[in-house]
């Protein structure tokens, strides 16, 4: 008698042992071990139906030139929340020069930043966290030593930056480049909005501080989590929903090379939760809402 074919070896094979599955070719391709049937996600179907794997594509090459730039998704900035340099303001208010712009809303105003060491590799256009706050660079004056941003009505009201005086510190960071380390944690600098500085108490050489938020940002903060106040990547120690404020701890290191320890109880800061709550709260609402839709 011929020996059966590879094929339907490969097959009786996978029925034996189901956490084997067929490979294009006749081959077998491991993979784990639990039915689809016990995924949380999965259809109860998907047990019954073959799966079927795609062949492995991998590419190393550059995106072409050739490619629009609506042929994929552009990569928006990124922050780690280890802030660079405390800059000065030096000015605040309305654009020296007519943007053009029309409209009847009230116009933006221009901030112009104090810098020592963000000069050099900034060019117009790209995106700085200004205290937590990601503006576009619309001017380098490198006589001044100087980068003034344009900011939006919409920015002035979720920031505190519309309080900010000529000679006040800012938190300033580069948006991330591909040979950034990651010393903090993802900051969008898309700021949520904005605390309240509840007290100071000083523990040894580190200093606790308490801020009172409101409870859209609360509900996303976690201890040993993270949190961007300022622009500043901080873990959080404990969380009040009911008293309405959170706290962290600033060692040393920290105190010396941000603006938050020279401002005072009732200062206000931008506040920044992380983003995978608000990932997690989103995915986790239309879980719910889809159960309650199927047990109605």
């Amino acid at each position: 008698m011929a020996p059966p074919p590879a094929t339907a070896t490969a097959a009786a094979a996978a029925a034996v042992r189901p956490h084997l599955l067929l490979r294009r070719g006749g081959g077998l391709l491991p993979s784990p071990p639990c039915p689809a049937a016990t995924l949380p996600f999965a259809s109860r179907g998907a047990a019954a139906r073959r799966l079927r794997l795609p062949p492995p594509r991998f590419s190393l090459s550059p995106v072409p030139k050739s490619l629009s730039a609506a042929s994929h998704v552009s990569v928006r900035s990124l922050f780690t929340g280890i802030v660079e340099e405390v800059g000065r303001v030096r000015r605040l208010g309305p654009p020296l020069a007519p943007s053009g712009g029309g409209g009847g809303e009230a116009p933006g105003l221009d901030l112009e930043v104090e810098t020592k060491s963000l000069l050099a590799g900034t060019q117009l256009g790209d995106s700085v966290a200004v205290d937590g706050t990601c503006l576009t660079v619309a001017a380098i004056d490198p006589a001044a030593s100087t980068l003034t941003f344009g900011v939006a009505p919409e920015t002035l009201r979720r920031t505190s930056l519309g309080e900010r005086a000529p000679g006040d510190g800012v938190n300033l960071e580069r948006a991330l480049t591909p040979s950034s380390r990651m010393g903090g944690h993802f900051v969008q600098g898309h700021v949520d909005g904005t605390g309240e500085i509840a007290s100071f108490r000083p523990d040894g050489d580190s200093l606790w501080v308490t801020v009172r938020a409101p409870p859209e940002i609360l509900r996303l903060l976690v201890p040993k989590g993270f949190v961007a106040v300022d622009g500043t990547s901080l873990t959080v120690v404990s969380v009040d929903d009911e008293g309405g404020w959170f706290d962290f701890m600033l060692v040393r290191y920290t105190q010396d090379n941000i603006v938050l320890p020279t401002k005072k109880v009732g200062d206000k800061v931008n506040l920044e939760a992380d983003i995978l709550g608000k990932y997690v709260e989103k995915l986790l609402a239309g879980r719910v809402e889809a159960m309650a839709k199927a047990d109605s």
